[in-house]
């Protein structure tokens, strides 16, 4: 394979010289940094569609979304540098670029919540009720955003012989992220890895979600429902694939997957907090 090849042999794929980035004006553009813009963008635009749609005014949307997008990206980016603190901490200035990747959106995802929480406090707002407008667009960006990983070749996951195996050329993807399964499935002489496209995986989990979500907002029984299907969908989605990728941030002097654990609260909170909840609005029609 060239260097900037992709294949999908199963699918009867082969993408020549897909590229990283692309010129205007002199000036390099990442096509990372573009697709995740465009998920931003069109998950912002899903929420305020969607907040007319409740009877929530729009504007709240987009000035929150000022304010989400900013700390959010902030968020990631801390939260993939300390997990992986091991590969930054004699490369200080690698933590200020994020050209080459490494937002955790779980980190993203935590910084928004905390976000909408103060902004919903400043402003006398019910943030449970922003919540479940805004989360559906949260997942949408989320799946367009994994296109960006496809274009920088990582988030893919262990060896795989199927379907939807994915063929990457060895010099176009992170050492740290070639793990020694992959490496001792490699064809003698061969330059590429064939693995689990779990970027693909991910971001067709999440559009499925995003459908649940959709279908199901207008039959919400309590406000912050929709927060909570996020919660139990995306985390249970996220569960399973985190448990096949081998860009895995683990929990400091373990190999215990961070994102593993975060998934796994998730659900439960969703699941608890939805039981508890519906168990007191039915008490409360039985007075």
């Amino acid at each position: 394979m060239n260097a900037g090849d992709i294949a999908f042999p199963g699918l009867g794929i082969y993408l020549e010289d897909v590229p990283r980035h692309f010129t205007v004006f002199g000036f390099e553009i990442a096509f990372y940094g573009l697709i995740i813009g465009i998920g931003i963008i069109a998950g912002i635009l899903t929420a305020a569609v969607l907040a007319k749609r409740t009877g929530l005014d729009p504007e709240v949307i987009w000035d929150f979304a000022i304010y989400a997008v900013i700390f959010s990206i902030i968020g990631a980016r801390i939260y993939y540098v300390i997990f992986a603190w091991d590969f930054y901490k004699d490369n200080l200035l690698g933590i200020f670029n994020i050209r080459k990747g490494g937002l955790a959106i779980y980190g993203g995802v935590i910084a928004a919540f905390i976000t909408l929480f103060v902004y919903a406090g400043l402003k006398k707002q019910n943030p449970l009720r922003i919540g479940d407008v805004a989360v559906p667009g949260l997942i949408l960006g989320q799946a367009i955003g994994r296109w960006g990983n496809f274009m920088n070749r990582e988030v893919f996951g262990e060896y795989y012989d199927g379907l939807f195996s994915m063929q990457l050329p060895v010099e176009a993807v992170r050492a740290r992220d070639i793990s020694e399964n992959i490496a001792s499935h490699m064809p003698e002489g061969a330059n590429y890895i064939q693995v689990h496209p779990t970027f693909l995986y991910e971001s067709v989990w999440c559009l499925a979600v995003l459908a649940v979500m959709l279908l199901y907002m207008r039959h919400k029984k309590f406000d912050g429902e929709i927060c909570l299907l996020y919660f139990g969908g995306y985390g249970l989605g996220r569960f399973i694939i985190e448990g096949i990728r081998t860009d895995t941030l683990f929990l400091p002097g373990t190999t215990v997957a961070v994102s593993q654990v975060l998934s796994l609260l998730m659900v439960l909170f969703a699941v608890v907090t939805d039981v508890i909840v519906r168990v007191r609005m039915k008490g409360r029609k039985g007075e």
